[in-house]
């Protein structure tokens, strides 16, 4: 039952549907969206096209409609979650799956998303982990490098794409009521560097998994949720939002996960590398290297109570973090161990 229906490529030129299936916030922050559009056009070649509810609030069963609406059109050749946000798991239920799966057009999105990427793998559709058009498009100092190589990667290229380690990344962010939001990025500071656990054997298979919190809201819902052994032989992505979620909350969502019998499925882990500050809380460097240390103890405290024998790679540029590499859901990544090495395979 995992995702068979890997979506087709763009070209350049065709239309891509820029939805907010999660909060409206391009109706709050109107020139950080134009933004992310314009540089849709310009730097990837294709026609951004706004939905009824891209930019005003609007009831699940409305954004649940435009969501279907962008996959029943022909003329639309993937679909780009404007940003996250904290209630998309209410949409789902209004979702049929017809149009989904008659036209599997690649799904762009995290955080939030993370509700309409398992969706979508529950219905054998493949998406893609990462990129919102208002935080990685739309940011001040123009578009990463990686963030680039991996989206032309998933739209337009596929092959192969080593997901490299960076030097630097930035968890911090310039809040968009600034004027200069447009025009000037959070200075980088040194990367901690990927950590590698059990790091001896090569895994090449579908990914799943995304955002822990919303994981959990799921299993909570479990209407989307297959059993277990379905799972079993995927590598599993994982990573914690800007709620900063302490270690012990860490622990005890993995818990419930081992209690399901889940994380007993996965041979290898991608952990992202946490965010660890907030410009509503913002944190002192050090204590950020506290934190993310703290949560991964947690996290190797869970897979070793209940799979000691998965590998796992902390500190990859996945999630909540910039630069971010936008990855393959549903489809194939390899972690090689022996190499230190990850492959994302588009």
């Amino acid at each position: 039952m995992r995702p068979s229906r890997k979506p087709p490529k763009v070209s350049p030129g065709d239309r891509v549907a820029v939805l907010s299936p999660a909060s409206a916030a391009p109706a709050l922050f109107p020139a950080v969206h134009e933004q992310g559009l314009r540089r849709l056009r310009e730097v990837f070649g294709v026609e951004p096209v706004k939905f009824p509810t891209t930019r005003r609030e609007a009831s699940p069963q409305e954004r649940a409609r435009d969501l279907m609406a962008a996959y029943a059109d022909p003329s639309i050749r993937a679909v780009m979650a404007a940003i996250g946000g904290d209630d998309q798991i209410t949409v789902l239920r209004h979702l049929d799956p017809t149009p989904f799966q008659a036209d599997p057009k690649p799904f762009f999105g995290y955080s939030d998303n993370t509700n309409l990427l398992n969706w979508l793998w529950y219905h054998g559709i493949a998406a893609y982990h990462g990129m919102s058009t208002m935080v990685q498009l739309g940011r001040g100092g123009g578009v990463e490098p990686i963030v680039e190589r991996s989206l032309r990667a998933a739209l337009f290229d596929g092959g192969d794409l080593e997901i490299e380690p960076v030097s630097e990344f930035s968890d911090e962010e310039i809040s968009w009521a600034e004027p200069d939001s447009l025009i000037r990025a959070p200075e980088p500071y040194p990367h901690p560097g990927r950590i590698w656990h059990r790091p001896d054997r090569v895994v090449t298979a579908p990914t799943w998994g995304g955002n822990l919190e919303i994981l959990h809201w799921t299993a909570a819902v479990s209407r989307w949720v297959r059993p277990a052994e379905d799972y079993a032989g995927c590598v599993l992505l994982l990573e914690t939002s800007e709620e900063m979620p302490p270690a012990t909350e860490v622990f005890r969502m993995l818990r419930d996960f081992g209690e399901r019998g889940l994380l007993e499925q996965f041979p290898a882990v991608l952990v992202g590398t946490a965010k660890a500050t907030l410009f509503l809380n913002p944190q002192p460097r050090e204590r950020r290297e506290t934190y993310r240390k703290d949560q991964r103890a947690a996290i190797l405290d869970a897979f070793t109570s209940y799979a000691p024998a998965t590998m796992l790679v902390f500190n990859v540029d996945l999630g909540h973090t910039n630069p971010q590499w936008v990855l393959p859901y549903g489809s194939t990544v390899t972690v090689d161990g022996p190499a230190r090495r990850l492959t994302a395979h588009y």
